[in-house]
């Protein structure tokens, strides 16, 4: 299990404790943080959990596949830390883990 915290826009910071194998995805939903629709439910065919890495995290999670790149294609101002949290899963090494959410996911 690990605590992921996830940052609103606003500024506004929310933290969840994940189970390990769970996605980032999951917490937020999980937890009821508004910010990731998650309207695919995960099966990476939305983008609708499009999170921004936090930079001192970005080498430390798992690279984005060449269908998620495809995906983030698609998401409102993708930055180069752009992932779907979806496909981030968790694990001990991810504790203390910060995600920062889009004003929109449109």
């Amino acid at each position: 299990m690990a605590l992921i915290f996830y940052v609103r826009h606003d500024g506004a910071q929310f933290e969840a404790d994940v189970p390990n194998g769970n996605t980032v995805m999951e917490g937020a939903v999980n937890n009821g943080i508004d910010g990731i629709l998650a309207e695919c439910g995960g099966a990476l065919s939305c983008a609708t959990c499009h999170v921004y890495v936090d930079e001192a995290w970005v080498e430390k999670v798992e690279p984005a596949s060449e269908m998620e790149v495809d995906m983030l294609e698609v998401v409102n101002e993708p930055k180069a830390n752009s992932r779907l949290s979806c496909q981030i899963h968790v694990n001990d090494a991810m504790e203390g883990l910060i995600v920062h959410l889009p004003e929109s996911q449109f």
